[in-house]
């Protein structure tokens, strides 16, 4: 389960998303999250899904990898669809038995947030880390920011510690997954017995976890000393990122997708939250 954890990872590729420019690639993630939480409507939530699809097939990322990803996750996403259950009421209980009541809106509206997730994690992973190396992600967010240089706020430091945090994702993973596996051959057992015990059994995987990020937090820091790294000040770019048709073509297909979500909304019979 450790080693499918995808978030963070970069795929690299040529296709139509992996081109657009990063910065254009952080507001379109925004812009994407927001039409999200804009869907009311069971009808918007299948159009988001289809739109989310898309651009799967579009990035050229292989769909068992996106979903792969997602399978960590798994615990997530069912303790918000039950939470929705058991918290939605409506007219008539379609199940009640003691305190325990469940209505037909509450099954619905856990249904559309399993999808609501689903679409927000896919979609912005294929927008944003899946499609986009750490260094043009780093580029993007310093010139999306830049304006707050202004006031004096460190920010190619924040890009450089956001994107670092990404990269080492992955990284960590890997470590733990190597830690987990040294212990079971000593005989630790994370798989069976109850949730608390299973709990208890990662308590030993922290502290060796914790060291070996340490010792590569200052691996890292050493190698950019190494390399005369001093900060943003004074630093070029060996690669220029300018605005495209394409990067203007994106915004507007996803001001058209933002569009018809609202509409769906407005004019789509059907079930609404």
């Amino acid at each position: 389960m450790i080693t499918d954890i995808t978030l963070g990872q970069y795929f690299p590729g040529k296709s139509l998303i992996h081109r657009l420019d990063p910065r254009i690639k952080i507001i379109l993630t925004v812009l994407y999250i927001t039409v999200i939480f804009l869907a009311k409507n069971v009808w918007s939530f299948v159009f988001l899904l289809a739109v989310t699809a898309g651009m799967i097939l579009v990035s050229r990322i292989p769909i068992r990898l996106v979903l792969k990803g997602l399978k960590p996750l798994i615990f997530i996403i069912a303790f918000t669809a039950v939470v929705n259950i058991f918290w939605t009421t409506g007219e008539k209980p379609l199940i009640s038995w003691w305190i325990i009541q469940i209505y037909p809106e509450g099954l619905m509206f856990g249904a559309l947030m399993i999808v609501r997730v689903v679409v927000m994690l896919a979609g912005t992973s294929v927008l944003l880390t899946y499609t986009t190396s750490p260094i043009a992600l780093t580029d993007g967010l310093e010139r999306l920011l830049y304006p707050l240089s202004l006031l004096h706020v460190p920010v190619h430091e924040f890009s450089m510690m956001m994107t670092i945090a990404l990269r080492f994702i992955p990284t960590l993973v890997e470590e733990t997954d190597k830690i987990m596996k040294a212990q079971m051959a000593r005989g630790v057992d994370f798989k069976s017995g109850s949730l608390l015990a299973r709990a208890k059994a990662l308590i030993p995987i922290m502290i060796p976890l914790f060291i070996s990020a340490f010792r590569r937090a200052e691996e890292l820091a050493v190698a950019m000393e190494c390399r005369c790294y001093r900060g943003g000040e004074g630093r070029t770019r060996m690669t220029q990122h300018r605005i495209m048709p394409m990067d203007i073509a994106a915004l507007l297909v996803l001001a058209a997708v933002c569009a018809g979500t609202l509409l769906i909304n407005r004019y789509a019979p059907g079930f609404s939250i």
